[in-house]
């Protein structure tokens, strides 16, 4: 048996979502105060971070939560302000990690099959990828959404094998959460490597492999690919 396929992660792995989102979101509470949200900068974006960990990251109400949670009632001037000002400094600085493409690149001149793993709408997953420019890389995109259950759930890594029409031992995958991303990951048979970078590079867990950039990976697919794991 040899490796066949890289799967990835996409949020802190093939880019940096942490910190262009965290930004996204204090510029647009800064216009959104400025269209007339009583509140402080400091004030509101706790405010935020409570509603987003109540509702998840995929909540499409963010800002209208927000609004009536410091006003009391819906004000549609200062939600769309938020909205528009987020989405603009959102894509303003979506950009791939400077070792992504390199790293894609080498991995198909391996002739290896690519694939991302990921929780969230597929629309905006796929978005997400064209605008980064690196939706054509991949041979899958698995999200969530399509699937009916997201991570750590094995039966969605199951699912994006069969997706990949690979067997799990034929796959490396790559991914930033012990929790979400490893550990599932090996239950089904992956070689998995965890890159530490985004705001989960402290959680604790050990993975046998552990990179603090992408261009590591190739090496590690190479070695697994000569040892005929």
């Amino acid at each position: 048996m040899t490796i066949k396929g890289v799967l990835f992660d996409l949020d802190d792995t093939l880019y940096d979502s942490t910190t262009f989102v965290d930004r996204a979101r204090k510029e647009a509470i800064k216009m959104m105060i400025d269209a007339g949200l009583n509140a402080t900068e400091e004030e509101a974006y706790n405010i935020l971070q409570r509603i987003i960990k109540q509702k998840g990251s995929n909540y499409g109400h963010h800002f209208d939560d927000l609004v009536k949670a410091i006003e009391g009632q819906y004000n549609p001037k200062i939600v769309t302000m938020g909205i528009i000002t987020y989405h603009n400094v959102k894509f303003a600085l979506l950009r791939p990690y400077p070792d992504t493409i390199k790293t894609l690149i080498e991995l198909k001149k391996m002739r290896l099959k690519l694939g991302v793993v990921t929780d969230g709408i597929t629309v905006k997953q796929w978005e997400k990828l064209i605008r980064l420019g690196i939706a054509d890389f991949f041979d899958e995109v698995v999200t969530s959404e399509e699937y009916g259950l997201g991570k750590p759930n094995i039966e969605f890594y199951r699912y994006a094998l069969k997706k990949m029409n690979l067997k799990g031992e034929e796959v490396v995958y790559v991914g930033d959460r012990m929790d979400n991303d490893i550990i599932p990951a090996s239950k089904v048979g992956m070689h998995t490597i965890r890159i530490l970078r985004g705001k989960y590079k402290d959680m604790k867990g050990k993975c046998k492999y552990e990179v603090k950039s992408l261009r590591e990976v190739v090496d590690i697919v190479k070695k697994l690919i000569e040892e005929g794991v």
